[in-house]
C-alpha cells in the first residue's frame, strides 16, 4: 500500500478529477476519498463534446471516466450538483453551497475553466449558445437539427470543431473573427491559413478581422450579430467561441498565490501546505521549459490528475510531460506537441504535402524545435517531442527533407 495522508478531497469533479481518484486507488491508497463537484455528471473528458459526440457518432456513456458503480466499488464519496463555494486552506475544510462542510488532510483543487462571455448587449438572449458540459453539446446538437444558419463568434479551436460539426448538418456557418486567421495566435499565419482554407472548402464562410457590436433579436431570441460597421449578419443560432477562463476564485479567496491560474511547483503543490492543483487551472512550473505554463487541454488533465494523486501520495513527482492536443475537422486528423508562445519562434519549417494536408509543421527558434504538429500523419509525435525535449539545433533542411526519416532528425 503506498505512504499517504489519510484522506484526500477532490475539489472538482472533470477529467483530472476522475483520473486522480483512479490513480490514487491504482497505487494502493485505501483511505477515504471525496469528490465534490458541481455539476450533476460523474467525471467525463470533454473532447467529444465538440466532436464525436456533437455529430451523435458516439454514445452518451463513452465519454464518462466510469459508470456509476465503479465509483461505490472503489469507496469513493462522490457529491454531484456540490459547489465549493469557500475554503479554509488551514484547515484544509471547503464549504459548498448547501452550508455543508467537508475537509481532508490532503486537498486537490481541479476547479477547471468556463467559458467566457461574450461583453455584447444581447449576449443572455435565448439562441445565444457556449460549449463547456455535456448538457451545452447536447442543446447545440439540438438545436442545430433546427437551425438554417448558424454564427460563430470566435475562430478558435471549439468554434473551428463546432463548425465542422455544423456543416456536416448542412447547416450554414458564418464564423467571425478579430484576427486575421482562425488560430493565428496559436498557429502563426504559416499553418492558420491551411485551417481557414479547411473551412472555405467546406463552405464556411470566414469573416476576418471584423468586430462586433451587439447581438440583436426580437426580444426573446437572438436573430443576428451586428458588426461595428453596422452590417447585420442574420443568424438562428449564434454560438460564443472567445476562450475559457480558469475558476480560480476558491483558491484566490482562500488566499493561494493565483497569478494566470493557481501556481503550482513541478509537484503540482500549491503555496498553501496539503493543497495541490491540476488541470486547467494549475500554472505549473514545467522543469523541462524552465517556466510556468498553464494548459487548457484534455490530455493535461489526464496527466495532471494523474501525477497530482501520486505527489499527494508522497511519491517524488515532477511533471514534466510537454503540452498535447488534437483536433478532428471534417478529414483533417492533427496532434501536437511541444510549447509556443503567440509570436515566440523565427520560423516555421513545412515537411511534406502542404496543400494536401498531409505534413508536418515544426516551429523554431535559434535553431531548435519548440513544437510540431502532424497533419493527418500519425507518427510524427514521439520524434517530435524527443526534438524538443533534447534543445538540440536541427538543420530547417533536414527537418524539411521528406526522405529523412522522422526518427532520425
Amino acid at each position: 500500500m503506498a505512504e499517504g495522508p489519510v484522506s484526500v478531497l477532490v475539489v472538482g469533479g472533470g477529467f483530472a478529477a476522475g483520473h486522480a481518484v483512479t490513480t490514487l486507488r491504482a497505487e494502493g491508497f485505501a483511505a477515504g476519498i471525496t469528490v465534490v463537484g458541481a455539476e450533476p455528471h460523474l467525471p467525463y473528458e470533454r473532447p467529444p463534446l465538440s466532436k464525436d459526440y456533437l455529430q451523435g457518432k458516439t454514445e452518451r456513456d463513452s465519454v464518462f471516466n466510469h459508470p456509476a458503480s465503479w465509483y461505490s466499488e472503489h469507496a469513493v464519496d462522490v457529491r454531484l450538483g456540490a459547489t465549493a463555494t469557500a475554503l479554509d486552506a488551514a484547515a484544509r475544510r471547503v464549504t459548498l453551497a448547501d452550508g455543508s462542510e467537508v475537509g481532508a488532510e490532503a486537498i486537490l483543487l481541479v476547479t477547471g475553466a468556463r467559458p467566457r462571455r461574450l461583453p455584447l448587449p444581447g449576449s443572455d438572449l435565448a439562441g445565444v449558445l457556449m460549449l463547456r458540459t455535456i448538457d451545452d453539446s447536447e442543446v447545440i446538437a439540438q438545436q442545430l437539427q433546427h437551425t438554417r444558419h448558424l454564427v460563430i463568434i470566435g475562430a478558435g479551436w471549439i468554434g473551428l470543431e463546432i463548425a465542422a460539426a455544423a456543416r456536416l448538418a448542412d447547416v450554414a456557418v458564418t464564423i467571425l473573427e478579430k484576427a486575421e486567421l482562425p488560430l493565428v495566435g496559436v498557429l502563426g499565419p504559416e499553418v492558420a491559413q491551411v485551417f481557414a482554407d479547411l473551412h472555405t472548402e467546406h463552405g464556411v464562410t470566414l469573416r476576418m478581422g471584423v468586430g462586433i457590436s451587439e447581438i440583436v433579436g426580437d426580444g426573446t431570441r437572438a436573430t443576428g450579430v451586428r458588426l461595428e460597421d453596422g452590417e447585420l449578419i442574420d443568424a438562428d443560432l449564434v454560438l460564443a467561441a472567445v476562450g475559457a477562463q480558469p475558476n480560480v476564485e476558491l483558491a484566490e479567496e482562500a488566499g493561494l498565490k493565483v497569478d494566470n491560474g493557481v501556481v503550482v511547483d513541478a509537484g503540482l503543490r500549491t503555496s498553501a501546505p496539503g493543497i495541490w492543483a491540476a488541470g486547467d487551472i494549475a500554472n505549473a512550473y514545467h522543469p523541462v521549459l524552465d517556466k510556468q505554463i498553464r494548459v487548457e487541454h484534455w490530455d493535461n488533465a489526464k496527466q495532471q490528475g494523474a501525477a497530482a494523486a501520486r505527489s499527494i501520495l508522497g511519491q517524488d513527482v515532477s511533471y514534466d510531460r510537454l503540452p498535447y492536443f488534437f483536433t478532428d475537422q471534417y478529414d483533417l486528423g492533427m496532434e501536437y506537441t511541444g510549447y509556443m508562445a503567440p509570436g515566440g519562434y523565427d520560423e516555421v519549417v513545412l515537411r511534406g504535402d502542404v496543400p494536401g494536408r498531409e505534413f508536418v509543421a515544426f516551429w523554431r527558434s535559434e535553431g531548435r524545435v519548440l513544437a510540431g504538429m502532424g497533419v493527418n500523419i500519425w507518427d510524427a509525435m514521439d520524434p517530435v517531442r524527443e526534438l524538443v525535449t533534447s534543445r538540440r539545433v536541427v538543420n530547417a533542411d533536414r527537418l524539411r527533407d521528406t526522405s529523412v526519416s522522422l526518427t532520425d532528425l
